[in-house]
């Protein structure tokens, strides 16, 4: 069991912006094999006609995985390593299969429009954001 203090909203975002820069780096790898099968072309519906569907599919499928896989693998991405986070349940427990996927989904609607599901934090007692309510899981401080 792991405990530990709500982590605030400016380390969720930093832990978030190191994540960034790496799916940057998976999603033009993800590209780069798309391009091949368009022949270097653009990925658009103009070139690539209806499998511009199952690319932009690909490209959210490719982010799901990375925080999914993470979170259950060791409950941290490499932003939540590098800012001592760790995401959790209620019950101070790793994440299932279906509580880290239930988590990114929530993650995904808190976050638009500007952040106010992510900011829900600050008017929660338990200080969790709203996609932390929803699915029943936490992003705790790690001691060092």
């Amino acid at each position: 069991m792991i405990s530990g203090t709500s982590a605030g909203f400016g380390r969720r975002a930093a832990a978030l912006l190191y994540d960034c820069l790496l799916l940057a780096a998976l999603l033009m790898i993800f590209t780069a094999g798309a391009l091949f099968f368009t022949h270097g072309a653009a990925v658009l519906h103009e070139t690539a006609g209806p499998w511009v569907y199952l690319y932009r599919a690909g490209l959210v499928a490719v982010i799901a995985a990375y925080y999914v896989l993470n979170w259950i693998h060791s409950g941290q991405t490499l932003g939540m390593r590098a800012w001592h986070l760790r995401a959790v349940t209620d019950e101070g427990r790793p994440l299932t299969w279906s509580a880290a996927l239930l988590r990114f989904i929530c993650g995904v609607l808190a976050w638009p429009p500007a952040a106010l599901g992510v900011l829900w934090l600050y008017a929660d007692p338990e200080h969790l954001a709203l996609h932390d309510r929803l699915s029943r899981t936490r992003v705790v401080r790690l001691e060092r």
